[in-house]
């Protein structure tokens, strides 16, 4: 078992990063929840590498990085002041056969934000996102033991992917101004004429508000096909992932309600919002017991119409949708 006090230094980040995945994790069943504590630590231990402005350069990164990752298969004893997360985490992978694949891949996605800054088009977004995103989402089901994996992994990895868009979309300003990165696809920006000088200078143009009505669209059909893969979860875990899926999704709206403008100021959800969003999903999913149903009823995403509907697992990086 994952050493107690570890357990609380790990829910302690996650308080403290994290307050919109924390309210999803607290409800969450305690065998799921104290372990969810434990993968959130390692991932912001590792984002935390490379997610600072004023950090150390690119070889202590990269060396830093090579030191979480042999802590975290096991091959060498954490250090710093890390080493109780590392060591749960370390353990918790053990206990739940988290391939070595998926630990890897992740710390090999921190390692290009290090080098790499910008994606040419979507399909190389998602590659980056195989280790930011879908890896994260592949660990949690296996801590979750869920039965249906290979039925479920399609669906969790569009989820994966639509929480960590809506994170971008959110998050540009920050991006630019703080990493000097930049996560909307180069050839949306090209193909509606927004520079980078615009996004830095903070000009909310109608081309600018195409861009995002691009990339939401496109995000919203992960949505689509991520939310419809809920039903494979474990029942006790169900309700704790649509309303991540709320959360993450409400900020949708309010990039709409302040037009699209996320460059002058980033969007954020209050603790009175999100804890109405929590009494509201709560009440639908009583109602329907039925995760998409819940979904549609609450979120900020409306609910597709059967022409729009695309495969699970369709990546298509012309279209925004």
């Amino acid at each position: 078992m994952v050493d107690t006090d570890d357990i609380k230094t790990s829910k302690s980040i996650q308080q403290r990063t994290g307050r919109t995945f924390h309210l999803a994790t607290r409800v969450l069943p305690k065998r799921i929840r104290h372990a969810t504590y434990v993968l959130y630590a390692f991932f912001r231990v590792a984002d935390d590498v490379v997610d600072q402005p004023d950090g150390p350069g690119a070889a202590v990164q990269h060396e830093r990085l090579e030191e979480i990752r042999e802590a975290a298969l096991g091959h060498a004893s954490a250090t710093g002041e890390d080493a109780a997360v590392l060591e749960a985490f370390a353990e918790l992978r053990e206990r739940h056969d988290i391939p070595d694949e998926e630990v890897n891949v992740f710390i090999d996605a921190m390692e290009m934000d290090i080098a790499q800054a910008r994606y040419e088009t979507f399909d190389d977004l998602v590659e980056y996102m195989r280790g930011s995103a879908v890896a994260v989402g592949n660990m949690m089901m296996d801590v979750m033991d869920v039965e249906q994996q290979e039925t479920a992994r399609p669906h969790a990895a569009a989820l994966a992917e639509a929480f960590q868009l809506t994170n971008f979309l959110r998050d540009v300003r920050e991006d630019i101004h703080e990493y000097g990165r930049v996560y909307l696809p180069q050839a949306t920006l090209a193909e509606h004429g927004v520079t980078e000088d615009d996004l830095a200078e903070a000009n909310v143009t109608d081309d600018f508000r195409a861009v995002m009505q691009t990339e939401l669209a496109r995000t919203e059909q992960l949505y689509h096909e991520g939310v419809a893969g809920i039903r494979y979860l474990p029942e006790d875990s169900q309700f704790a992932v649509l309303l991540s899926a709320v959360l993450y999704a409400e900020h949708h709206r309010l990039i709409r309600a302040r037009g699209y403008d996320v460059l002058t100021e980033t969007p954020e959800l209050t603790r009175r919002r999100r804890l109405w969003l929590l009494a509201r999903t709560w009440w639908h999913w009583r109602r329907h017991h039925d995760p998409e149903a819940a979904f549609y009823a609450v979120s900020a995403i409306s609910e597709p119409s059967p022409a729009a509907e695309t495969p699970v697992g369709v990546r298509d990086s012309s279209q925004p949708a």
